[in-house]
């Protein structure tokens, strides 16, 4: 299948990106490993007339950790995200997501932007995030902006992006000692598939033990991933315990929304989100003990 016929964009800075993005807004669309835009643009389901190559601006290409952050760019590959020291040993659920996603040769081209930005309600990388409270820096010619990740989507592929927007990386808070994460997911395969159900989860002790924050973050079942409000109020407060986070996994399946299609029924994933949560808080706990 061939691609419809675009005019090709090769900006030698993340502002010359922004200069076209706003010269042609709609028209146009950015790309960096182009795994899904490429796919997206055989089907015709997006056919835009300009293309902005921003893959390989140094700008977006760095991993680094500053007053208790850690700065992503848009363009850092699912692979470098994977293979991050400071990833693995600060944001060990974001790994985690980097590692679950596709194959080697998807992972090697896909980037941590265009997983975002691709605004599926499946993606591997947006529960991470979302559970480490990231926000996403947008820039424009007009200025930058951030926003909360929770906030950043707004259905399935849709984002809250303005059209001549291009988003530029994520902020992503260390957590604090006591403090640990744990993502995963499932689908009927392992690799080349859509998945079932994805959860992270996200505690904070208080130095009696107790859970002093707690995130819970689900996807999959909904029009976009989700936090899981009655599972969070659950846990806040109480000191961890098996049942604790059972009950909290109950209180998540009330939280979604799941659908029915040909790879599961609505009740299995509302199930898998109530195991899913209880799994992932169990290795939340064990990091945040560990980082005690």
């Amino acid at each position: 299948m061939l691609l419809p016929k675009f005019d090709y964009h090769a900006p030698g800075s993340v502002a010359d990106a922004c200069l076209i993005m706003a010269e042609y807004g709609a028209k146009a669309r950015p790309i960096a490993g182009g795994t899904d835009l490429m796919v997206n643009m055989k089907k015709r389901v997006v056919c835009p007339e300009q293309v902005v190559a921003i893959g390989d601006l140094a700008e977006l290409r760095s991993i680094a950790g500053e007053n208790g952050v850690v700065r992503v760019g848009a363009c850092v590959t699912v692979s470098e995200l994977a293979a991050s020291a400071d990833i693995q040993q600060k944001i060990s659920a974001l790994a985690a997501g980097a590692r679950a996603l596709g194959t080697p040769l998807v992972r090697n081209r896909a980037t941590i932007g265009g997983n975002i930005c691709s605004a599926r309600p499946a993606a591997d990388l947006p529960p991470s995030l979302m559970a480490y409270g990231a926000t996403a820096r947008l820039a424009k010619a007009g200025g930058e902006r951030s926003l909360p990740l929770g906030d950043f989507f707004k259905g399935p592929g849709l984002t809250h992006m303005a059209p001549d927007e291009l988003l530029t990386g994520f902020d992503i808070p260390v957590p604090p000692p006591g403090a640990g994460a744990g993502y995963i997911n499932i689908g009927i395969r392992k690799g080349q598939d859509c998945n079932l159900v994805n959860v992270c989860a996200y505690i904070a002790l208080a130095k009696d033990g107790a859970i002093e924050t707690a995130r819970v973050v689900l996807g999959c079942v909904g029009p976009t991933h989700l936090r899981a409000p009655s599972a969070e109020k659950r846990l806040l407060g109480e000191k961890p315990t098996e049942a604790l986070f059972a009950a909290a996994g109950k209180a998540a399946m009330g939280d979604c929304t799941p659908i029915l299609d040909f790879r599961g029924s609505a009740e299995y994933r509302r199930a898998m989100v109530g195991t899913l949560t209880l799994r992932t808080l169990k290795m939340a706990l064990k990091e945040a003990r560990d980082r005690s």
